[in-house]
């Protein structure tokens, strides 16, 4: 989001060297940003697995407003700080500074929505999840992160509110006339700095922090059930091991649970596994998030305070923190998620064998399974409170996506 692009005088300006290295790190910024997306949209689209999860529709959406931002705002951005000009005209310059306001607003409240959507699968009972998250609110809410957005870009810049009572100043720095250049120039005013700020990312960072505040609380909670649910297990195998099977053959429960001293009901113990990775994960987004974006929106309300008096190269550097976020988001779901590692490498391996599984997202029986009459059940187990474990059912098995939510 381009609030402020100040004008970068001859004083102000970079050098031979400045601008090669310059030009360098933006052009891999921008390849990173377009191949990275496009790589999460095709393997989407590509598997059917990666289809089943609700989060990823948020995920190729925020990856196409990633991959708008790094082919409609990046490039023009890049060729006015290198050349020091903007050549494009003053009509197209409030069209590339519209389309910047909304897609960088849009990649925002795309991952709020993330954070809530994985706050009601971690936080909440599947049967709440399933009843919070149906088809119609999720399109609901894709269609907000991008129609919201329009109400603090497109409308307001074309109408001219962001520039009420600075008109002066933004004339001002539009031309220079030692260097006989023009310039793309975006500044606000007080109302629009503040309300914009506020929309785009103020409120969408509250609601992650809640959001990822309580599944931080809810991952700890089930790491100490984990090691509460290993305790009770493991202790009672030396004791049953060298003596009571042998010299208590009267009792019928103790050969069938013999090989079953492993970890107790290892579906739960998978699912919450599964979600203190989750957890990790979204730390992790969301600490690149704020070190991206809490620079620039920080200086976005300061500045009309303090009278515009923010250095034009800090602005800039400010600026494309935000917008290596967009090529970040990618590599980050590659890294750090297992299911969109193994649908890149498929897609960057031309399909090898090597990468493919029966299911994208590995084993889908959580829990251990036995065969009968040709068709497979899972046997769940319980703990008791003396640390033996039991049978208590038999259930078929179902494919169930929702139970194997992706890790964001």
């Amino acid at each position: 989001m381009e609030e402020l692009d100040v004008n970068v005088s001859s004083s102000e300006g970079f050098g031979i060297a400045e601008k090669i290295v310059l030009l360098s790190f933006i052009s891999a910024v921008i390849l990173m940003a377009i191949l990275g997306n496009l790589l999460v949209m095709v393997a989407v689209c590509r598997d059917r697995q990666l289809r089943k999860i609700k989060t990823n529709y948020f995920i190729v959406s925020l990856a196409f407003a990633d991959l708008l931002v790094s082919v409609l705002v990046m490039p023009f951005g890049a060729i006015e700080l290198v050349q020091d000009n903007w050549i494009y005209g003053e009509m197209f310059c409030l069209v590339r500074t519209s389309l910047d306001v909304l897609l960088t607003t849009a990649s925002i409240l795309h991952l709020c929505c993330i954070s809530l959507d994985r706050y009601y699968a971690i936080c909440c009972q599947p049967l709440v999840y399933r009843n919070k998250m149906t088809p119609l609110r999720i399109a609901v809410m894709l269609g907000g992160c991008w129609v919201i957005p329009t109400f603090i870009s497109f409308l307001p810049i074309m109408q001219g509110w962001n520039s009420i009572g600075i008109i002066d100043l933004i004339q001002q720095r539009q031309f220079n006339k030692a260097s006989n250049s023009t310039y793309c120039i975006f500044m606000v005013n007080k109302p629009y700095a503040i309300t914009c700020s506020v929309v785009a990312f103020y409120i969408p960072f509250l609601l992650m922090v809640l959001a990822y505040h309580r599944i931080y609380v809810t991952a700890r909670a089930h790491a100490r059930q984990i090691r509460l649910l290993q305790r009770a297990g493991n202790p009672a195998e030396p004791r049953q091991q060298p003596q009571e099977p042998r010299q208590h053959p009267q009792e019928p429960q103790q050969h069938p649970q013999e090989p079953r001293q492993h970890p107790p009901d290892q579906h739960s113990t998978h699912r919450m596994k599964t979600e203190t990775k989750a957890a990790k994960t979204l730390c992790i987004i969301m600490g690149c998030f704020c070190l991206c974006w809490a620079p620039f929106f920080v200086t976005n309300i300061v500045d009309p305070f303090i009278n515009y008096t923010v250095p034009g190269k800090l602005w800039t550097a400010f600026l494309w923190l935000g917008y290596i976020n967009s090529g970040l988001n990618p590599f980050l779901y590659a890294f750090l998620n297992k299911a969109f590692r193994r649908a890149f490498l498929i897609i960057l391996c031309c399909g090898d064998e090597r990468y493919r599984r029966p299911s994208i997202l590995g084993q889908t029986v959580p829990c251990s399974t036995t065969t009968i009459n040709g068709s497979t059940h899972v046997l769940r187990y319980t703990v008791l409170h003396n640390g033996h474990h039991q049978e208590q059912e038999k259930l078929p098995i179902h494919t169930d996506p929702e139970s194997q939510e992706s890790c964001f």
